[in-house]
């Protein structure tokens, strides 16, 4: 896995529009939100600032970033040649994420490390923690799902957009309103429940059991997508 893993690391970086789409724009955009943060935080609060920062850089460095590289792997017929070796799937897969996922980590630790130096440290660091794992385990299996209907590189940009868009439309639909209203909906749509795991454990004044359990919707999207993904992920290009 950390050859697969290592290879694919220096082919992101050597990628420009990557980096430009995919890595520099939601640093770019995170940078707006810290900067005009207290605009944004008089709409809903610290805690809804991190949740969308969160999946700015979740929807596009994670997301999309690995739709694209395993449409790419899958065009340049890469992972069927991997597929030929001792390598077993998961294997295959985990190294090709792996380092999508990683850079994704790092970019959220300098936006939040950032946000929270102008701001304040969240109420409970190692529960946001946990929220931010499992937001980015969510959108790891979604992108999964998302590359078995994506045939190229070039096509990702429109699959991947809806979810994207969606992710990041409902963190700001829950972080502004709260989940007092329309609570059942709000917390099954994808990002939903993350959401408001991240901003009780930013603003604080939530025990920790209750916002524990808004771990199960988000595990059940990583099992809607991990099914999806095993139904609709193709390893050659469609001919």
């Amino acid at each position: 896995m950390l050859p697969i893993a290592y290879s694919e690391l220096a082919q992101i970086f050597r990628n420009r529009t990557v980096l430009i789409s995919n890595l520099i724009m939601p640093l770019a955009i995170s940078a707006f939100f810290i900067y005009r943060r207290d605009s944004f935080i008089a709409l809903g609060s610290a805690g809804y600032i991190a949740a969308v920062l969160v999946f700015t850089i979740g929807a596009f460095s994670l997301y999309t970033t690995a739709v694209t590289t395993l449409a790419a792997r899958r065009q340049d017929l890469f992972l069927k040649r991997l597929r030929s070796t001792t390598a077993g799937d998961a294997t295959i897969l985990s190294g090709l994420t792996l380092p999508v996922a990683g850079v994704a980590l790092v970019q959220v630790m300098v936006v939040l490390g950032a946000f929270a130096a102008v701001t304040g440290r969240p109420a409970d660091l190692a529960l946001l923690v946990v929220g931010i794992l499992s937001a980015f385990v969510m959108m790891l299996a979604l992108a999964m799902a998302t590359a078995g209907l994506t045939g190229s590189p070039e096509q990702a940009q429109v699959t991947t957009l809806p979810l994207s868009l969606t992710t990041i439309g409902v963190a700001t639909w829950v972080g502004i309103t709260g989940t007092e209203d329309l609570t059942v909906l709000k917390r099954l749509l994808p990002g939903g429940s993350a959401t408001e795991l991240i901003v009780n454990t930013w603003n604080g004044g939530v025990p920790p059991a209750q916002s524990l359990l808004l771990l199960g919707p988000i595990l059940a999207w990583v099992v809607v997508a991990v099914v999806l993904a095993l139904r609709l992920f193709r390893w050659e290009p469609r001919r």
